[in-house]
């Protein structure tokens, strides 16, 4: 089967049709419409193989990821998505994987509403390239360097349950309890873009990232932009169900610390604006967790727990 044959049979035909795609698949670009008053804001993905995903993973689940990992970088700018260009290197032409794998990104896209506008097929190792693309309006995009001494720390959800999902994965821990064993799985394969989040934080946060290498990790990304330090309390980590009853108290901690594939978001807000983003966030029945606090010591990570010194040294995952 061609390359043209691929996409004709597997990427061309879809649910979504949205208004602002001129034109779309078939040519040599696409074409779409900015709409008045919107800025857009660009993100791009790549999955591999072996190292964001086993080689034994369900193709369903890598296009779902492949999308969220990147919906979850426009939410972390809090953008709304629209469209999503893939690039995709297989080492041989598999229908039955194909299929699933076209399945998988047919459904995510129309469940997140955005368009399949272009991309590229290669022959090489197992990779998927996502490129989002999504809007926010002028001036209220969120971002790493606005942080001030003083901001509260939120993080949204459960924190470190995709590594406990991945030693799963690969054998590494076995768990009893069938209903823990598939959550903890499923949030390392199926992870969840805080989108509404995303927009919510508009003109209430002063600084966001997604959680995609670990908290340790991430969070100096905002400390080393805004020029701030940090203090976080462990004993208030957002933990599952699933992951308290599952490991011990010290992995527990460590695991939402420094596990990466976690995809929540982590933002910070001021004393000011911290009643009006509780407000927001039980409107739309959103769970954020307050965990800590900036302050005015640049690129200086405090963890601790019960208000004591708490030594942690891994820094969670690094790509290079």
């Amino acid at each position: 089967m061609k390359e043209f044959k691929v996409i004709e049979d597997f990427f061309k035909q879809q649910s979504v049709q949205r208004k602002d795609v001129v034109i779309g698949i078939g040519d040599d670009g696409a074409v779409t419409h900015i709409p008045e008053g919107q800025a857009l804001v660009t993100t791009t993905d790549t999955l591999l193989s072996g190292v964001h995903f086993l080689p034994s993973t369900n193709p369903h689940a890598i296009a779902q990821k492949a999308i969220a990992v990147n919906l979850s970088d426009l939410a972390a700018m809090g953008a709304e998505p629209a469209w999503i260009s893939l690039s995709l290197s297989l080492p041989e032409v598999d229908q039955v994987w194909l299929e699933e794998f076209s399945r998988g990104i047919r459904e995510h896209a129309d469940y997140y509403s955005v368009q399949l506008i272009g991309g590229d097929t290669v022959h090489g190792p197992l990779a998927v390239t996502i490129t989002a693309q999504g809007f926010v309006p002028f001036d209220q995009a969120l971002t790493r360097s606005q942080a001030k001494p003083g901001d509260f720390i939120y993080a949204t959800g459960t924190l470190g349950d995709a590594g406990v999902g991945l030693q799963l994965a690969q054998l590494k821990r076995k768990i009893d309890n069938p209903e823990h064993h598939n959550f903890l799985v499923n949030r390392l394969d199926y992870p969840t873009p805080r989108l509404l989040v995303g927009t919510s934080l508009r003109r209430i946060a002063n600084s966001c990232i997604d959680l995609s290498d670990g908290l340790v990790s991430d969070i100096q990304h905002i400390l080393r932009a805004s020029q701030c330090g940090a203090v976080i309390h462990v004993d208030k980590l957002p933990l599952s169900q699933a992951m308290i009853e599952s490991v011990t108290a010290d992995e527990a901690i460590g695991f939402a610390l420094s596990a990466g594939d976690d995809y929540e978001l982590l933002f910070t807000v001021s004393e000011e604006q911290k009643g009006l983003l509780e407000t927001n966030l039980a409107s739309a029945n959103i769970k954020a967790t307050c965990i800590g606090q900036l302050t005015g010591v640049a690129e200086k990570l405090e963890l601790r727990q019960n208000d004591q010194a708490y030594e942690f040294t891994h820094l969670g995952y690094e790509h290079f």
